[in-house]
């Protein structure tokens, strides 16, 4: 077990440490329980990056819609920044092999940006058991510099490359484990569906410069192309104005997509407090842990001088840190954000940087 998982379950036994603490010391009659009280909270949902933290009440129907704005600037070879003249100077080529294929990376990503709109549906058939959908529509867009011919740090120029449209489908059920006044647990069980395009195409600047339109590496891609399974667990804990909890998720691919290659596992857990501030606002911090690996196989149209079209260079361990808003008024309209920084990214490869991230989320339950 490496260090950050280490460190990342340290977060989630502490936030345990913590209920149980709360559990033994406090007067019951004043717990918090977001499915028994009439009144909704603002500090009874996880922050809005969570997905799948709560469950519903039998016959209740619930809306949401997220807007995900990450941006990623830079470059990192493992946990270190790495300079745009040093990736196309001393970063092999994998298809330098191929006829006019340059020995070293030529193509540098610079910036990226990624919008994503999230629409949310949950339904309670019984008090046991919520169903869930999340449909996704992607925007990416990322600027890259090219470099002239087959060495040397001259720059030849920038161009930009640009994806839209439907992401992967999610489609699960959460389960209630246990339930009392202070404390509750519900397992996580999710299907992505392969609904995103896997086969987007750009117009580039190659180091020969010349235009030509390829299809877009992996990162630029909308979807997976695989059947993925999502396993795992959440748990919550309510005192008086306070809130927390943990969730622990674990996602592989079912299956090996229409070309040639699967997105690597991935493992995520995350630890979260919140306080009620006022009647209508609480505030939250929240510790983000994940794990992925590499890409498994190979589109054999992606093969470019480019580090993103290296299935290699995907994969990694990243820490972030979030601190949130969360408001609830007229008793059922729920408006959140949470805003984003790494605390430690540690790649595979050479890889883009994340800067930060901004969520913003409404929720309404009838």
């Amino acid at each position: 077990m490496s260090f950050y998982t280490k460190a990342a379950c340290a977060v989630a036994i502490s936030c345990l440490s913590v209920a149980v603490q709360a559990h033994n010391g406090v007067d019951h009659t004043k717990h918090i329980k977001h499915h028994d009280n009439p009144k909704i909270l603002p500090q009874t949902h996880a922050p809005i990056g969570v997905m799948g933290d709560h469950m519903h009440q039998a016959g209740e129907f619930m809306f949401s819609y997220r807007y995900m704005d990450m941006d990623m600037s830079g470059n990192l070879q493992g946990n270190d920044d790495i300079s745009s003249d040093k990736i196309a100077t001393n970063v092999p080529n994998k298809f330098a092999s191929m006829p006019m294929m340059p020995t070293t990376v030529r193509v540098v990503p610079q910036t990226m940006t990624t919008k994503m709109h999230m629409l949310g549906f949950m339904y309670a058939p019984t008090d046991d058991l919520t169903l869930m959908l999340m449909v996704n529509y992607l925007e990416r867009d990322m600027l890259l510099s090219t470099y002239k011919g087959m060495m040397g740090t001259e720059q030849l120029g920038n161009f930009n490359t640009e994806s839209e449209g439907l992401g992967d489908t999610k489609l699960g059920f959460l389960y209630r484990l246990h339930d009392n006044d202070t404390h509750h647990f519900h397992m996580n069980v999710n299907w992505q569906i392969p609904t995103g395009d896997i086969d987007k195409t750009a117009e580039v600047l190659t180091p020969m410069n010349m235009r030509t339109n390829m299809r877009m590496p992996y990162a630029m891609q909308l979807g997976s192309g695989s059947n993925i399974v999502e396993l795992g667990t959440t748990y919550n804990g309510y005192v008086n104005k306070s809130n927390w909890g943990a969730q622990i998720l674990y996602s592989t691919a079912l299956d090996t997509n229409d070309e040639g290659y699967q997105v690597g596992a991935k493992m995520q857990l995350t630890a979260w407090y919140a306080h009620q501030l006022t009647n209508i606002l609480s505030s939250s911090l929240r510790l983000h842990y994940v794990n992925t690996d590499e890409i498994d196989g190979m589109d054999n149209k992606i093969m470019a001088p480019v580090a993103t079209a290296n299935p290699e260079n995907y994969g990694g361990d990243y820490i972030n840190a979030s601190f949130g808003l969360n408001t609830v008024f007229a008793n059922k309209h729920r408006v959140s954000f949470e805003y984003s920084v790494p605390l430690k990214q540690t790649v595979k490869g050479v890889q883009m940087e994340m800067d930060k991230m901004l969520t913003v989320g409404y929720q309404i339950a009838f």
